[in-house]
């Protein structure tokens, strides 16, 4: 190795060490991925990383000032940071650069205090600090680096000299944690910081700064969940939320995160907040703090249904649609249906549809808001994200989505879907049912009950093509209000409608495209109106199944049902509060059926 003695670090050396380390993470990331086993064994320790780090490798540009660069770096990593590896590493990141003074460069007694008084950031965000993980061997490393302030003067070496240490703790992760014994592995997100540290000295061997900058990085491999052991899965999504205008402080603000479950982390700076926390009731939780402050970002992962096609999978298709499915929770659960959560945004606040909130929020929001909730699409990467866990498990994967004519979702998942196969060679098929909601949910019902029954796939994507054009929906709106403030109907339309007291209703057309079907002087009429029109379509054909849905109208649901069920003789399959993104539209009110002919 002929490279000289470095004494100091400016922003451009910091920022090129940096790259080099998280290049390195980014190269092991699958490996991260497959010996993550803790705090649960979700398999993602190595993408949630990628997530992080990434960013600063696409986006930021060295600055001669160490402090300049070293904030930019935190900055970024701070709004990008994922998971609780994720968000801890970027705590450890955030402390380097609020301790770091003014300084254009740094001596190695300088940088040993600063990374010595960066530990208490990450020791504050976790509500539960546990030894054996990402932050023993951070401290473990930063005690050596500031032992060694004094005796060693080169940079060089002294990260060279630190790799001992590090791999030491790293080891002794595994008999600090029962669950990293039983598994034996070491921790994941520990392994991380390793792979950092060490990505700097191979780049302190080569001293090639070319190559570092030009050298590829290994598209994300997103997760692969291991099967080192089973563990129960107490809570049941991953969640996480940007929070932003924080009413309280942080020790309030854990308190209110532990009491609704564990694996509490709270990163980020003075003016934002990211919290991670592993819970049964996301809704719940940030309904709660929508009082204290603004959301502007939320994800939960299903840590259950990511278990269950792992260890309990009940079948060799998965089946895939998105959250204007209106099926009960339980027959989702039972079936092992995996649900994708569509966008939705009052103003700043961002939501999960009925994953961060459920349709009853969602009703009390839309009453008390002036502005109309925008709805977006699922973008591609998420699609990616379960198409490429799944086929890891399964033969094959048959989606199936709301009608295009209203979202570009259908499409996203299809370019996914073409991705992933060409990688994993599993079939993947995306239908457009040309429907939504409740109709929706009965197709995708019975595609459940084809798939347990034993049909193939290629039958069963058949059948759905089938079922897609015996499948109706017709919607009694009760008021204009909610379509004219979402753009769907014009002012002057609106105004007109009220005077008159015109209550349309809506059903779908074999395009997927929406039509009124008719209009009435009352709900009570145009339900009526319904009613009627099925007595005719019904002739000759046997309903299969049926759903009343309703947004906030149990009476106009009741109705229905006591209709359909003297008219088919049978119990409705469920009477389902409707899905928030569709509700935003048809309004506070509205009542349906959606009926599947045999």
């Amino acid at each position: 190795m002929n490279t000289l003695p470095i004494i100091e670090i400016d922003g451009r050396r910091l920022y090129y060490t940096f790259i080099a380390g998280a290049k390195n993470i980014l190269a092991h990331q699958n490996y991260l991925n497959k010996i993550n086993v803790f705090p649960v064994n979700d398999g993602d320790t190595g993408s949630n990383m990628a997530t992080t780090i990434q960013p600063v490798i696409e986006s930021i540009h060295p600055h001669r000032s160490y402090k300049i660069t070293a904030d930019l770096i935190a900055e970024t990593i701070i709004a990008n940071a994922r998971g609780n590896s994720g968000i801890i590493f970027a705590q450890f990141l955030y402390g380097i650069s609020k301790e770091s003074g003014n300084h254009s460069s740094i001596t190695i007694p300088q940088f040993a205090e600063i990374i010595r008084n960066s530990i208490p950031y990450m020791y504050e965000a976790v509500a539960n600090p546990i030894e054996g993980t990402m932050l023993t061997v951070i401290r473990e490393w930063s005690e050596f680096i500031y032992i060694h302030r004094e005796i060693i003067t080169d940079f060089n070496q002294l990260f060279i000299r630190s790799q001992d240490c590090l791999v030491k703790s790293l080891a002794a992760t595994k008999t600090k944690l029962l669950v990293l014994s039983k598994a034996n592995v070491i921790d994941s997100g520990a392994n991380a910081f390793v792979l950092f540290i060490e990505g700097i000295i191979n780049f302190i061997h080569s001293n090639n700064i070319r190559s570092l900058l030009h050298s590829k990085t290994e598209a994300l491999i997103l997760p692969s969940n291991n099967e080192h052991i089973q563990q129960e899965v107490k809570f049941r999504f991953c969640t996480e939320g940007i929070l932003k205008n924080l009413a309280v402080d942080q020790k309030i603000l854990s308190q209110i995160l532990q009491k609704y479950g564990d694996s509490v982390v709270i990163g980020g700076n003075e003016k934002t907040k990211h919290i991670h926390v592993h819970t049964n009731h996301p809704a719940d939780l940030f309904q709660q703090l929508k009082d204290i402050c603004l959301v502007t970002f939320n994800k939960a992962d299903d840590m259950l249904r990511q278990s269950d096609a792992i260890f309990k999978r009940k079948f060799k298709i998965a089946l895939v649609t998105d959250s204007t499915c209106d099926l009960p929770q339980e027959l989702m659960d039972l079936y092992q249906v995996n649900m994708v959560p569509i966008n939705i945004n009052f103003g700043e606040s961002h939501y999960l549809d009925k994953i961060t909130i459920q349709p009853n929020q969602f009703y009390s929001l839309l009453e008390k808001h002036s502005d109309s909730p925008k709805t977006s699409q699922i973008n591609e990467k998420a699609f990616v994200n379960l198409y490429t866990q799944l086929s890891a498990y399964y033969d094959s994967i048959i989606a199936i989505h709301l009608t295009d004519k209203f979202s570009g979702t259908f499409f996203n998942s299809q370019k996914a879907a073409r991705s992933v196969y060409n990688e994993s060679n599993k079939p993947i098929t995306v239908i457009n049912s040309n429907n939504l909601s409740g109709a929706l949910g009965l197709i995708i019902l019975r595609a459940a009950q084809a798939i347990e029954a034993g049909n193939s796939h290629d039958e069963i994507v058949t059948m759905v093509l089938t079922w897609v054009k015996n499948t109706y929906i017709f919607v009694s709106v009760k008021t204009l209000k909610y379509m004219v403030r979402g753009g769907r109907v014009s002012q002057f339309k609106g105004i007109v409608a009220k005077l008159l007291n015109i209550n349309p209703i809506v059903s779908m057309d074999q395009n997927g495209a929406s039509y009124v079907f008719g209009k009435t002087y009352s709900q009570q009429s145009n339900m009526e109106k319904v009613m009627q029109h099925l007595g005719s379509i019904c002739e000759g054909r046997e309903i299969w199944n049926y759903i009343v849905l309703h947004a906030q109208n149990t009476a106009a649901a009741a109705w229905y049902a006591n209709k359909m069920k003297a008219y088919t003789g049978k119990e409705p399959l469920a009477v389902v509060n409707i899905s928030p993104v569709i509700g935003a539209n048809a309004g506070i009110g509205s009542a349906a059926i959606a009926l599947m002919f045999k």
